[in-house]
């Protein structure tokens, strides 16, 4: 039986809809993106963090082939439709979509968010999308960094504790 990915994920067009029925509203959106591999506990943080920023919190996902252009052929560990799943399932993210292009800089244009996020390891001056978003009267802030907790940390702990025999 297939998997039915959850109401949360949806197809940039469909959450250009849901957008502007939340603007219509006067709630305010966080988005963020990023790719997410093997969700751990800093993910978490930093979505719990965003998400108490607005009303409502989109994730745009990395694709597989973005992963790969990203972080190298071994990578993602889990497929764009995994990833999804995943994180449609927590309660700090209202949607989640998923981008084949370099960057998010499209999704954010179109959506407009009222609040961009990153972690800690992205300088404000580096946020992709920074520009539209202030040109539109949104912020774009940098959250905190959890340190120790990344995906390439839990991959060498994987490698170190299997990998040997």
């Amino acid at each position: 039986m297939a998997t039915v990915l959850s109401p949360k994920v949806l197809p940039l067009a469909a959450l250009r809809a849901e957008r502007e029925r939340l603007r219509q509203a006067g709630k305010k959106v966080v988005f963020t993106n990023g790719c997410f591999d093997l969700l751990h506990p800093g993910h978490v943080r930093y979505l719990q963090q965003a998400r108490a920023l607005g009303d409502a919190l989109i994730v745009a996902l990395n694709s597989d082939r973005s992963v790969r252009e990203l972080k190298g052929d071994k990578r993602p560990i889990l497929t764009e439709r995994e990833r999804a799943e995943v994180m449609a399932a927590l309660a700090s993210v209202d949607y989640v979509t998923v981008f084949d292009e370099a960057t998010p800089r499209e999704i954010i244009a179109a959506l407009l968010p009222d609040v961009l996020v990153k972690g800690g390891d992205w300088g404000v001056d580096r946020i992709v999308g920074r520009e539209e978003v202030e040109a539109a009267g949104g912020r774009v802030m940098s959250l905190p960094f959890v340190d120790g907790c990344s995906t390439t940390d839990v991959i060498e702990r994987i490698a170190l504790r299997y990998g040997q025999k």
